[in-house]
């Protein structure tokens, strides 16, 4: 395993950076989620009402109550933010931004996934979710994270010429790196998906608790990997785990991370203006 030169803001003897990530997400009609709480899904052609008033949760309740609870926790986390959610809540984000938190782009719609957009259309999409989101925040997003976290082979070079500072969908690093388009650079964040309330408890069907547990997995065992430098998140949507069993979790592993000697608690954002600061001193991770 090589040594890595880590840039100057990483905190000494704490090789696990731990981002906190909220998923704000909706879907513009006749769309709603693909999977939800009652499991089957209905015919072809139907509008789901359970399944976008499930979602619908998350911008009425539950992004407050995480936002109280990360209050409580002095904690700074990205809400990655559907478009059509600063539509249909204009002062949620920038209630979120108002507490300290960054606000990024997460699409106009979770329906919408760039693969299956012309890269026109999909500028077109950026462009919506990022003029609605400036409206609603004051300021435009730095930061972006695909529908699904699946980019189109279009998106990197798209978001830099809209002027991102980062995208969080890399799942091939540990460590953010430098992704050069002909439209200009911006840090690729790494995503992990172990600590996320959609394939633990959606998907999967696991008790809350399953998602502290995971965490304590990995921070307790980090040694045994031989510490090496590292991202890992931990990701929440507003519309799952904003409920109240979700947030009990959530709490939790605020909890395991604080208390560990191998961590230390950031977000994408910060991560990515430590790379971007520093790019020239370290060694490429990729």
């Amino acid at each position: 395993m090589k040594t890595e030169q880590m840039p100057e803001g990483w905190p000494k003897g704490r090789p696990l950076a731990v981002s906190v990530s909220v998923m704000l997400e909706g879907w513009a009609a006749p769309d709603a989620p693909g999977m939800g709480p009652m499991g089957n899904l209905l015919k072809p052609g139907t509008i789901d009402l359970q399944g976008r008033s499930w979602a619908d949760y998350g911008a009425k309740v539950g992004a407050w109550r995480l936002l109280d609870l990360l209050d409580q926790e002095d904690t700074k986390a990205v809400f990655y933010t559907s478009g059509v959610v600063a539509e249909q809540f204009p002062a949620l984000p920038g209630a979120i931004a108002g507490r300290g938190h960054t606000v990024a782009a997460h699409g106009w719609s979770q329906g919408t996934l760039p693969p299956y957009l012309t890269p026109e259309q999909e500028a077109a999409d950026i462009a919506r979710c990022v003029a609605i989101l400036t409206a609603t925040v004051g300021a435009a997003p730095a930061g972006w994270l695909s529908p699904r976290c699946t980019p189109s082979a279009a998106t990197s070079g798209l978001l830099a010429a809209q002027g991102f500072a980062f995208h969080a969908e890399m799942f091939d690093s540990d460590l953010p790196y430098r992704i050069e388009t002909a439209s200009g650079s911006l840090i690729g964040v790494p995503f992990t998906m172990e600590v996320n309330d959609m394939p633990l408890y959606v998907r999967y069907g696991n008790e809350p608790d399953a998602f502290t547990r995971t965490l304590t997995r990995i921070v307790e065992g980090w040694s045994r990997l031989g510490s090496p430098h590292a991202c890992l998140d931990i990701t929440v949507h507003a519309h799952v785990f904003g409920r109240p069993y979700g947030a009990l979790a959530l709490l939790d592993s605020l909890a395991v991370v604080k208390q560990s000697p191998h961590c230390w608690l950031t977000n994408h954002a910060e991560l990515a203006r430590l790379w971007a600061s520093n790019i020239q001193s370290m060694i490429a991770s990729d």
